[in-house]
């Protein structure tokens, strides 16, 4: 026990692994800002420019269609995703795919806020996903496309079909910039700065095919539609949201911000690069859980292991015997220790997921500081041990 209770030699240059807001990408300095438009009006010409400048490049880096829509929304991942929930639902049947806490909080909204009848809930539980067999091509879909806080993501969209009669609309906040969306299957996708390229955190984007456009002009919701969720006037899209004219007013430090996130991405290769970063990340975890007893994944299936919200397990024989307070306790313990000795802050499970470890791997994440890492690891688990034996 002395021997592995010694404390590793190297340190992460790095210690932040949170799962948002994230890491900024390597090198970030608050000089990066100085260039911001502060003290401007959002609708004056250079601003305006801007934030023209974050829809533009983010559809170029992520490969989307020229024919979608892409704006700068509020409130986040969350205000985007209830943008689409809010204003487009209600016209058919949907299929809710819940596998951890934010997809069961769609869930929610969809079957106890917007009370559609005509909605099932397709659960399963941390670790897996759903039965994507039963998604119905007739039915709208809602989904993430990686679950944030289970690290199980969806390994293609196989299960959407091409002519399909609903839409999909997909929560990808934890996986844009470093997956490789189906945009040909999907018709909404969302998702937030403060992830993938470690922006600031309050602005939400909102991607639209041209079917969701077609869905927006032709159905009315029954339900009263809040301002900042309304796209549309008169049967029209406001198509002014999507040219950078924003519904609410934007805070240019944080465009500025998000225009530095994405030309440090296109320095890096683009959307293959980020991708190829995050996914050396997950196996840089993936070949020290092969060969330590203590961690294993979350995700059951190693096809489904995300590359950003890195979930672990602990499956030490002393953790596993242990009741549920007794595992969350000794998990938080490590998580902890961890942001004590300065190499891992914030890196303990979401408040909902299983008792736990979640390491950030999103391309602003270095391999190196992930692989300085591991061995503290071992180390807060072996303290832990030592404690709960003693005790």
């Amino acid at each position: 026990m002395a021997n592995a209770t010694r404390k590793p030699g190297l340190r992460p240059a790095n210690p932040a692994f949170s799962s948002g807001p994230c890491a900024k990408r390597p090198g970030w300095t608050l000089a990066a800002l100085e260039p911001a438009l502060l003290g401007r009006s959002h609708r004056a010409k250079d601003p305006k420019a801007r934030l023209a400048e974050v829809i533009d490049r983010s559809k170029a880096v992520l490969g989307m269609p020229a024919d979608w829509r892409l704006g700068i929304v509020p409130a986040s991942d969350t205000g985007a995703v209830e943008m689409a929930l809010w204003s487009m639902l209600g016209a058919r049947g949907v299929d809710i795919l819940a596998w951890e806490s934010f997809s069961k909080e769609w869930a929610t909204d969809v079957v106890k806020q917007l009370k559609l009848k005509d909605a099932r809930v397709l659960e399963a539980p941390y670790g897996r996903l759903p039965d994507l067999a039963q998604v119905a091509a007739d039915r709208d879909v809602v989904f993430v496309w990686n679950g944030t806080t289970s690290g199980v993501r969806l390994p293609n969209a196989d299960f959407i079909s091409t002519g399909r009669e609903g839409l999909a609309i997909c929560d990808a906040t934890s996986a844009a910039f470093a997956m490789d969306l189906s945009w040909d299957k999907l018709d909404v996708v969302t998702w937030s700065w403060q992830k993938v390229l470690g922006g600031e955190a309050g602005h939400g984007m909102l991607a639209l095919s041209p079917r969701a456009v077609a869905r927006l002009e032709s159905h009315t919701p029954a339900w009263p539609m809040p301002k900042i969720f309304r796209m549309t006037k008169g049967g029209k899209l406001i198509e002014g949201i999507f040219k950078g004219e924003t519904i609410n007013t934007p805070s240019m430090l944080c465009v500025e911000d998000a225009i530095d996130g994405l030309r440090w991405a296109e320095s890096v290769g683009g959307l293959k690069g980020l991708i190829a970063r995050s996914e050396a990340n997950l196996a840089a975890i993936a070949r020290w859980v092969a060969t330590k007893p203590g961690y294993d994944f979350l995700a059951e299936d190693a096809a489904t292991r995300s590359c950003t919200s890195i979930c672990l397990t602990i499956t030490a024989p002393w953790f596993t015997v242990m009741g549920a307070d007794a595992q969350a306790a000794a998990a938080k313990k490590i998580a902890s220790l961890l942001e004590k000795e300065g190499v891992a802050l914030d890196a303990g499970a979401y408040r909902d997921a299983p008792a736990g470890l979640r390491i950030w791997g999103g391309a602003t994440v270095e391999t190196s500081d992930i692989e300085a890492l591991l061995p503290w690891l071992d180390w807060a688990l072996a303290v832990v041990e030592s404690e709960v034996v003693v005790a």
